[in-house]
């Protein structure tokens, strides 16, 4: 069966139809699946059936392993963590504010794929945010104030001790590990190139960008707040739909994403793993 990538009709994201990944994939597939996954910024192959090993060799496919830092991983397979939450839990809600995947380590990771196991029949839907169409849509005067600036990315917010996972949260069913390393900065230009495209992308988000290098607190926070406002317009946005067996890959170089809840009284449980960026395109410049 051919594979088909049926778009979204959204700013991003298509579901790919005519590849199981319990089996390792050609060279040809995975190919294919790394053009949709280029073009669309976030696919999703419905009705798989995988193990931790299928899903392990899937990311493989795709690049290199990464790391997930304030998350343990489970038993026996490193690279893997769940994305858990009780039916009656009561925590704040994981992942809840936008942000490109753990853009506060110096190489931040290109992708992430998340595989649904049990699924709420409400709520809980993933919110995708396109960057290059962001970037595209700011007014030319907005374009050239933020040329060559750079963003200043922490994960203090949601990590350190007095972060919003941090020792305060209690009774919550992942695997979090908050630390005073969360207070640790990075630098990374406020527009990216991504490093297989070519294309610009806005790279600052809500739940990471804590400043801008070289600008004031107070000016920075007003700019940045305009970039957070902007970048997820409803024009940019996509809605992702999760069905159990549904296997999501998203591209964290020019995509931001939120969680959303809606489904109290049911637990929701997913598998992650985070795909790091080549060391050969590691390096992207500024725009």
């Amino acid at each position: 069966m051919p594979i088909r990538v049926v778009p979204s009709g959204a700013s991003c994201g298509a579901l790919v139809y005519g590849v199981d990944l319990s089996k390792e994939p050609s060279k040809d597939v995975q190919c294919a699946l790394r053009a949709a996954w280029l073009t669309h910024q976030v696919i999703a192959l419905p009705d798989q059936s995988l193990s931790f090993e299928d899903l392990e060799r899937f990311a493989l496919s795709m690049g290199p392993a990464g790391q997930d830092p304030y998350i343990e991983s489970i038993a026996g397979h490193p690279r893997v963590i769940a994305v858990r939450r009780e039916a009656d839990e009561k925590t704040p809600l994981f992942a809840e504010s936008w942000h490109s995947d753990w853009s506060f380590l110096d190489t931040p990771p290109a992708g992430t794929a998340l595989y649904g196991v049990e699924i709420p029949p409400e709520g809980g839907d993933t919110l995708f945010a396109n960057q290059y169409a962001a970037y595209e849509a700011l007014p030319a005067a907005t374009r050239e104030r933020i040329a060559g600036l750079v963003g200043i990315h922490s994960a203090r917010r949601g990590y350190a001790p007095n972060g919003v996972y941090g020792a305060a949260d209690r009774g919550r069913s992942m695997a979090i590990v908050y630390s005073e390393s969360a207070f640790r900065i990075q630098r990374h230009p406020i527009v990216r190139r991504h490093p297989e495209t070519g294309r610009a992308a806005l790279f600052v988000s809500p739940g990471y960008t804590i400043g801008i290098e070289g600008m004031l607190e107070e000016e920075a926070q007003s700019l940045l707040t305009e970039l957070f406002v902007h970048q997820s317009e409803p024009a940019f946005v996509y809605r992702h739909r999760w069905t159990p067996g549904l296997l999501t890959l998203w591209d964290n170089r020019c995509l931001v994403h939120r969680a959303t809840g809606g489904y109290e009284g049911h637990r929701r449980l997913l598998y992650r793993i985070t795909i790091a960026e080549s060391p050969a395109l590691a390096r992207t410049g500024e725009v």
